[in-house]
């Protein structure tokens, strides 16, 4: 279901589109794309008019797959 039909106090019914789907999933999907693809957190923060780049990581952390072998693999290179 896209949206919900909602009945209002004085009885009228209207259809509520659902925030799962439209704008606000596409930016979901956009700003999932961008950190799963290595963007930065502070960068795409900008982007999606975030005044606060630790809102953006609270709120998207979970699409940093890589996040902590990137680390890893890099301090492994150059001691390894």
């Amino acid at each position: 279901m896209i949206g919900g039909l909602e009945q209002r106090a004085d009885g009228q019914r209207v259809w509520e589109p659902s925030r799962e789907h439209g704008f606000h999933a596409l930016r979901h999907f956009y700003a999932s794309e961008q950190l799963e693809a290595g963007e930065s957190v502070v960068s795409l923060a900008q982007w999606l008019g975030h005044s606060d780049p630790g809102f953006t990581l609270r709120k998207y952390a979970h699409f940093l797959p890589r996040a902590g072998t990137r680390g890893t693999a890099s301090i492994d290179a150059l001691f390894g």
